[in-house]
């Protein structure tokens, strides 16, 4: 598959061979769905927590007696149903995540890059770097091109001016090819990859 490289006044400035084996592949949603899950899985905290019967402190000393007093009768203060006691069926300290075999996370990315570039989502420029920090600058470029929900990809860490400059620009990110992953690339509605950034994600998926 061959694309153009795109400079940011949207001019042609040479072109690209895409390989095939990972932006010419079919997508399948449930592929896609499995490493969507997998990813949101692993992010979650699990770090909600509530004391049950046992973990409330104080004493386990009976609040008055069973008779004669005119009230219902009570154990201890930290059963459920008084006020501070303890919660039943609250959530536990606990991990998340599930597993997922590496084959079906490296074919999810590959899916999702070619669902990009299937859908004419998926534009290559020769370079991200900008001569200073502005927003005003970036902003006129990205209209440009027509972009304005993106994802840029960069072989590394992109150039400190464009990070700057695309900071406060809304849903417009930037990764490393080492952080590229389906969920991301799913959200934005264009994927931007540098010329180096397609060289560094096919050596990453190649192997």
């Amino acid at each position: 598959m061959q694309i153009d490289i795109i400079n940011f006044d949207g001019k042609a400035v040479g072109k690209v061979d895409l390989s095939d084996a990972i932006f010419g592949i079919e997508p399948r949603a449930d592929i896609l769905h499995r490493v969507t899950t997998w990813q949101r899985a692993n992010a979650r905290q699990g770090t909600h927590l509530v004391k049950t019967v046992s973990d409330v402190a104080g004493s386990s000393r009976k609040l008055f007696k069973q008779k004669k007093t005119g009230r219902a009768r009570q154990g201890e203060r930290q059963n459920v149903h008084m006020r501070g006691g303890g919660v039943v069926h609250g959530p536990v300290l606990r991990s998340h995540a599930i597993d997922l075999p590496k084959k079906i996370r490296v074919l999810g990315l590959k899916m999702a890059l070619s669902a990009k570039a299937k859908n004419g989502e998926l534009l290559v420029i020769d370079s991200e770097k900008l001569s200073a920090a502005k927003t005003a600058t970036a902003a006129k470029s990205l209209n440009k091109l027509k972009l304005t929900n993106a994802l840029f990809v960069g072989a590394t860490e992109l150039d400190a001016n464009f990070k700057k400059s695309v900071a406060n620009i809304p849903h417009i990110d930037f990764l490393p090819t080492i952080g590229l992953n389906v969920m991301d690339i799913l959200k934005h509605k264009n994927l931007v990859l540098t010329a180096d950034g397609v060289k560094a994600i096919e050596k990453r998926l190649a192997a």
